[in-house]
């Protein structure tokens, strides 16, 4: 059997995040929950883009973010997510292609434009988002190459894009490809109220097909309906391995044989936490994918984790080789 192709295939939405720095009073005027992730329709975010202050915009998503730091590591990473072909899709195109990451779809030619992420950061460095899927959530199982899904060590789930009903199926589909290939699956839970809206599905794809799964503790505590340590008791029976992010408390690299507890990297100056979680992953997975210890794969998640939250954006600034 030839050797994988990717270390990572991650599948999500295509999006470009755009961030800017309020306070709270914008978020309350704006009906925005704080820490949350809302799904808006084009003419709610043209409203909030309108009334967002001057900010950063660039490439982003949850799982293309996660592809761009398994790049940074060194790692083979490619993306498969839906864009359309217009300016903001081939600027999501290029970008992740300068970040060594492989775009693996092909732009649609009709439907909704290239979506969107607006983030706001308060300063506590929290970040709320509302996301306009725009032409990510087209993405089917047909969108699908058996031959990229089918060369990679882990093909990688974002949890987001499971809003869409099309998602989903795809997602059934790519982790049989993968599977079949004998590849494992990592899923991302994403978001607690994703999490929610969807309990059941998340529940019958995790037993069903997930090997390696990420979440917060408060995703975690939603999908298991139970207290933080019954559900790391829960998820060390359910999949291979649970990662499990605790902010400033570190996380825990947890499967049936035994529970690491990995600290957090000290950060100097905590600016925006957008994309901690992505890099954790991105972390976690290039040291899978290498050949390292979960412990040692923990670490480099809270180096790169670390790294991101620093500064604004969610993508590294350097090459998260030399921070190993």
């Amino acid at each position: 059997m030839p050797a994988p192709l990717h270390d990572v295939v991650g599948l999500g939405n295509a999006l470009v995040d755009v961030i800017t720095h309020e306070d709270d009073g914008f978020l309350a005027a704006h009906q925005l929950v704080k820490g949350s992730m809302a799904l808006i329709d084009e003419e709610r975010a043209a409203e909030l883009y309108a009334a967002m202050g001057v900010g950063t915009e660039m490439s982003g998503g949850s799982a293309a973010n996660t592809m761009a730091g398994v790049a940074s590591f060194g790692g083979r990473s490619a993306f498969v997510g839906m864009v359309r072909d217009d300016e903001l899709g081939r600027v999501f195109a290029h970008d992740l292609g300068s970040n060594g990451v492989t775009f693996a779809a092909r732009p649609a030619t009709d439907g909704p434009s290239t979506g969107r992420c607006l983030i706001v950061v308060t300063a506590d460095a929290e970040r709320t988002m509302s996301t306009y899927l725009g032409a990510g959530a087209a993405l089917r199982p047909e969108h699908l190459d058996p031959a990229i899904l089918g060369a990679a060590k882990v093909v990688y789930l974002e949890g987001y894009l499971f809003d869409s009903p099309e998602a989903k199926q795809a997602y059934r589909r790519a982790s049989r490809l993968a599977h079949e290939a004998g590849g494992e699956v990592a899923l991302t839970l994403s978001d607690s109220f994703c999490v929610q809206r969807h309990l059941d599905e998340w529940v019958a794809l995790i037993d069903d097909e997930v090997d390696v799964l990420f979440g917060n503790a408060d995703e975690v505590q939603v999908l298991c309906g139970t207290s933080f340590d019954e559900a790391v008791d829960q998820l060390r029976r359910r999949v291979d391995v649970a990662v499990i992010t605790r902010g400033a408390a570190g996380s825990l690299v947890a499967t049936a044989d035994e529970v690491i507890e990995i600290p957090a990297q000290p950060v100097s100056t905590l600016v925006d936490t957008t994309g901690a979680g992505d890099l954790y992953a991105s972390g976690f997975l290039y040291g899978r994918t290498n050949g390292l210890s979960l412990a040692e794969s923990g670490r480099l998640g809270a180096v790169a984790a670390a790294e991101v939250i620093s500064h604004t954006g969610a993508r590294p600034l350097v090459p998260l080789s030399t921070l190993r």
